[in-house]
């Protein structure tokens, strides 16, 4: 095996793989160099595509390891930008922040390819779950200080009048964070490390977050001047309780993982090398399981923190009653009787 340029500037790896030489291709996918150029040119023409070749081992941009031809990429996802890549694998989409020399701070294509990625994951019928993670050991900065500071201030010099502004923001809030809280599929946030501003707003708008030891979660909105964004104020107040989210919002403390499961921020904190694997099974287990109800449960849920509890009950009569209706409720009855696991097919 040898150190080798991936096509596109992408690291990688060349292996013999019998009479042919296999290459990964970058974003987690790996190709016979035969199909090599077949690949590189329909990455290039926006086109992606899934290659199988002999079984190799490789990394993808989030760090797990792949057999190639076992379990690649079912599907890739062409997001536009290196920024972000996003690939479906056992029923799980994963969307993986990739300006590890940043810390995966947030940039307009990376905001793109996240809203253009969750799209797809909302209708896709190949996707059960989604997990969102970061490349090179952290997960996301949140916004780009640096460049706000080479660009004089967020906004810079930018010829959109503050209106116009405001509108985008919301719309980038409101398909990115209010997404992955509405996604009528279970939503997790997997932290290699640390989660700062608005990169800790979108994990905390996943409905679980696991983490490594290494990870820290910090508002940080205080120590660079604004008042926060993407609806951590939101997320935090209902996970953790009103006068505990001030003082983080306040003081911008930094906050390990064991103070971080101890007040309810993370679900559990798992070891770094085996993180995206350890998260990507629970993801697979969601993803096999009865998606129909997981829909109606993750709106329940969601409609228990700020609706009215009349209005809770109800919703939950309805919700519990079409689940009855479906074939996976049949299928989880019939399973019980017989003492085996039920087989979901999500109807």
């Amino acid at each position: 095996m040898r150190a080798s340029a991936g096509p596109l500037g992408a690291p990688g790896w060349t292996t013999a793989g019998g009479a042919e030489l296999t290459v990964f291709l970058g974003l987690g996918f790996c190709a016979p160099l035969s199909n090599g150029l077949e690949a590189v040119g329909k990455l290039r023409s926006g086109r992606s595509e899934k290659y199988r070749s002999s079984p190799r081992y490789c990394l993808n941009d989030s760090g797990r390891r792949r057999r190639v031809g076992e379990d690649m990429a079912d599907r890739i996802f062409d997001t536009g930008t290196d920024d972000i890549s996003t690939e479906v694998t056992d029923g799980v989409m994963t969307i993986t922040l990739n300006r590890p020399k940043r810390r995966n701070a947030m940039s307009n294509p990376m905001l793109q390819g996240l809203v253009g990625s969750l799209a797809d994951a909302e209708v896709a019928s190949d996707v059960g779950a989604v997990v969102l993670t970061g490349a090179g050991g952290a997960f996301c900065a949140g916004g780009d200080v640096k460049g706000m500071a080479e660009a004089g201030g967020e906004g810079g010099n930018s010829p959109q009048q503050y209106d116009a502004r405001v509108h985008l923001q919301r719309r980038n809030q409101r398909d990115t964070a209010g997404k992955l809280y509405e996604l009528p599929k279970p939503t997790l946030a997997a932290l290699p490390g640390p989660a700062a501003g608005a990169g800790l707003s979108l994990a905390l708008s996943c409905d679980l977050r696991y983490a490594s030891p290494n990870a820290i979660m910090t508002t940080a909105f205080a120590r660079v001047g604004f008042s926060g964004d993407y609806g951590g104020t939101y997320f935090m107040s209902r996970l953790i309780g009103s006068a505990k989210a001030r003082e983080l919002y306040f003081l911008s403390e930094r906050v390990d993982m064991v103070e971080a499961e101890r007040l309810g921020l993370v679900n559990g904190v798992f070891p770094e090398e085996s993180l995206q694997d350890d998260v990507h099974a629970i993801a697979k287990r969601l993803a096999e399981g009865p998606t129909v109800a997981y829909r109606y449960m993750k709106e329940n849920l969601n409609r228990a923190v700020s609706g009215e509890m009349g209005e809770c009950l109800d919703m939950e009569a309805a919700h519990h009653i079409h689940c009855g209706q479906t074939r996976d409720h049949r299928e989880a009855a019939q399973a019980f009787v017989e003492k085996r696991e039920p087989v979901f097919e999500g109807r």
